[in-house]
């Protein structure tokens, strides 16, 4: 089972919303839409993946790294690094 498991639904639906704005950014850029408009559309969507990660990020922390913990040993330091070694990939991003 995975982590976000209980927020499935809602991590479906932020993503379908995310998808209709990538959606709205092609349109606009094929309609030759002002520049700053689009930046401003492009950043909307970038803080709604960045929300959506956080979810995911929190759901694998409160599930798969703390049932790790609670197995210890090698399992344990595994789960922790990959988790260590995603948020640093989402705070670069």
């Amino acid at each position: 089972m995975t982590g976000y498991a209980t927020d499935k639904d809602d991590v479906l639906r932020r993503l379908r919303r995310i998808e209709g704005q990538v959606r709205g950014l092609q349109r606009m850029v094929e309609e030759d839409t002002y520049c700053i408009d689009v930046l401003t559309q492009v950043s909307a969507a970038t803080k709604a993946l960045q929300s959506v990660a956080l979810v995911l990020m929190q759901d694998h922390l409160g599930h798969c790294v703390a049932d790790a913990i609670a197995e210890g040993g090698d399992v344990a330091t595994e789960k922790i690094a990959e988790a260590s070694d995603a948020i640093a990939r989402l705070v670069r991003s």
